[in-house]
């Protein structure tokens, strides 16, 4: 091991690169600042922000030097790389480095829930242990591992201690390390409404084993954000962030048709109680679309046999009907909703990505850290105008998820996320039980 790395007044950028092509990308607003890395306070005061920093510590303090290298092989690391050297690939990146007093040059590796709030210019950027063996090279002495930190160690370079990485990584990677885990970071946000708009993304949190109430969010790192919303959400600028996290708010991505199927049960249910009797729910269905096609567009067959895409659409959303009713009964079976339960509105499973999206739009460097304040805010507003608890949004967006993805098979799209709703509405540190939802 070799002593403290020191501050970073000396940044090491030189060296040739290809641009990652997204600088002009970044939201126009105040978003500069100086926090290039964690800033770690000196008065002893720092305490471990989740329970992968709490292992490390006992660790070193155990002086078990293979056990923290197998837990950092496990969960992976955080490079801080200049947004315009970066690259998808991490040996084509040029991470940012520091001249040590004897000349000798130090790489930073950071554990997720240490990293500081993000930067319009340097992003971090997620690597594997056996990565930095293979792309780092003689240019690199030192390898720092949460520097400055308590629970810091600092490693040399050298063909030995790759070796060992390598050895740890093929060992102990596991990229689903944390996943289907509450976590809950210390010294997240206190303010109420952003932690009610960070909570309505609890069940996406719970799966991808993010901490719910961080607003430093650095994802899988800046390239994985990145590609995360092209590949799953078409997103490939800043505007169609915007679209996607108005159209997430205004809760019109995925559920107009089911919510308008839900919408005329719950008329039904004002005057004929919480049983509405199916068949009736199924023609007050196909009456409705039909008089707002003949509402719409003058002259339009709608009557039953008249038109063929009217039937079509009319038998689609009549089958609708029979999903939710199928669905709900399953949801009552396994006490996600009440035995006399159902549900209003949908509205959650949009909610629930718009709380998302505003931080990975964030970590993909589109929105500027007060547009993801701002889409927060507008989350719990939206979701408390909608509901009227964390137990009925969540069997909202439950059923929306599974509409969306299960196609009534019951499978993992279903049993992954009634695991989230039991966990949330149990476990201690859950935002469900620590923020109110009125």
């Amino acid at each position: 091991m070799v002593g403290p790395v020191g501050s970073v007044d000396r940044v090491i950028l030189g060296g040739p690169f290809e641009s990652a092509g997204q600088a002009d990308e970044i939201a126009d607003v105040d978003d500069d600042h100086d926090e290039i890395v964690p800033r770690i306070p000196k008065d002893g005061s720092w305490v471990a922000p989740t329970d992968v920093e709490r292992e490390l510590l006992e660790h070193l303090r155990g002086e078990n030097i293979p056990a923290y290298l197998r837990l950092i092989a496990a969960v992976g690391g955080y490079q801080p790389v200049p947004l315009a050297r970066t690259h998808r690939s991490p040996a084509r990146r040029l991470p940012l480095t520091t001249e040590l007093p004897d000349g000798r040059t130090v790489t930073r590796l950071y554990t997720q829930d240490v990293l500081p709030r993000p930067h319009p210019h340097v992003v971090y950027e997620y690597v594997t242990l056996r990565s930095l063996a293979d792309v780092l090279g003689s240019e690199v002495d030192v390898l720092a591992i949460n520097p400055e930190t308590p629970c810091e160690l600092y490693l040399p370079v050298d063909d030995a201690e790759r070796a060992r990485w390598r050895r740890a990584h093929d060992a102990c990677f596991a990229p689903d390390f944390t996943n289907h885990r509450l976590i809950t970071r210390h010294g997240g946000t206190e303010d109420t409404d952003l932690l009610h708009g960070l909570a309505c993304g609890a069940h996406l949190c719970f799966t991808n084993g993010d901490a719910w109430n961080t607003l430093d969010w650095h994802g899988s790192g800046y390239s994985a954000e990145v590609q995360r919303l092209d590949q799953w959400w078409g997103v490939q600028h800043r505007q169609d962030w915007v679209e996607l996290q108005n159209r997430l708010l205004h809760c019109d991505v995925s559920t107009s048709d089911w919510d308008f199927v839900l919408s005329l049960r719950n008329f039904l249910a004002d005057s004929d109680g919480p049983r509405v009797d199916p068949q009736r729910w199924r023609e007050r269905v196909d009456t409705t679309i039909r008089g707002n096609i003949a509402a719409h567009i003058p002259g339009a067959d709608t009557e039953p046999g008249e038109s063929p895409d009217v039937d079509a659409l009319s038998a689609t959303l009549r089958d609708l009907v029979g999903k939710i009713l199928r669905y709900e009964a399953r949801f009552r079976a396994d006490e996600l909703l009440p035995p006399d339960g159902y549900v209003r509105t949908v509205a959650a499973w949009d909610l629930g990505r718009a709380s998302k999206m505003a931080r990975w739009g964030r970590g993909a460097r589109y929105a500027s850290a007060q547009e993801m304040y701002c889409a927060l805010e507008l989350t719990a507003r939206e979701a408390r105008s909608r509901y009227e608890s964390w137990q009925e949004f969540s069997a909202g967006y439950v059923l929306g998820r599974c509409l969306h993805f299960d196609e009534e098979a019951f499978g993992d799209w279903y049993t992954e996320v009634l695991l989230s709703h039991r966990v949330l509405l149990t476990e201690r540190d859950s935002p469900w039980l620590t923020v109110p939802f009125r």
